[in-house]
């Protein structure tokens, strides 16, 4: 999962977290356009895998959470002023407890934050606490990851990045497929050969038994 290979591995380069995100938007955008939201997308819920001699090849899991939009709305099955989520990749409406808020931008923001991870190593916003957490989400403005990437972090994906972690849903990038057709432009610059992923994997391929 994502979270084991950033910790174990660090950051990731542009490339290959342009080459991620784009699958995780093809998910998203199926179960969008199905009126599911996932509302639980954090690095642990993705999985970086081998699916016979393809790599890198992303699932997205869990969808434990996964609401349809019109009965979470309609039904309030989620409760004003509760969160149910991860509090480092929840979306400020989803911290605030906003049901009737929730919908496809709300996990555009989560995968911003996912972004923010792989390239940085470490999540949005620091805090202390779950309730300091949410808060610093409904709150505080982000630094740009460029400032954290130890890498030259190039500035199309920066802005792109700050787009899904906008405050409110309406200025946000507001859709997977949205944000696919962007990361789509950065991929023809800056793209992640099969060579490159095969490389990684050969690399760090455990060995036999263990």
């Amino acid at each position: 999962d994502l979270d084991g290979l950033i910790k174990d591995h660090g950051p990731m380069p542009p490339a290959r977290v342009v080459y991620i995100l784009r699958q995780m938007c093809h998910s998203l955008a199926e179960a969008h356009q199905s009126g599911l939201v996932h509302r639980d997308i954090k690095p642990a819920n993705v999985f970086l895998c081998r699916l016979g001699r393809d790599v890198d090849f992303v699932k997205v899991l869990d969808f434990g959470l996964v609401k349809k939009l019109k009965a979470m709305q309609e039904a309030h099955l989620t409760q004003v002023g509760t969160f149910a989520g991860t509090p480092a990749f929840g979306s400020p409406e989803a911290a605030a407890g906003k049901v009737d808020e929730l919908g496809p931008a709300s996990d555009v923001y989560s995968v911003g934050c996912v972004a923010y991870w792989l390239l940085t190593g470490e999540t949005v916003f620091k805090a202390t606490g779950a309730m300091e957490m949410l808060a610093s989400h409904i709150r505080d403005a982000p630094v740009p990851p460029s400032e954290r990437c130890e890498v030259d972090l190039p500035e199309e994906l920066d802005r792109v990045i700050l787009r899904c972690l906008e405050k409110d849903p309406e200025a946000r990038i507001g859709t997977a497929d949205e944000l696919d057709a962007l990361l789509e432009e950065l991929q023809l610059v800056y793209p992640w050969s099969t060579e490159e992923a095969l490389g990684w994997w050969n690399l760090h391929r455990p060995e036999p038994g263990s």
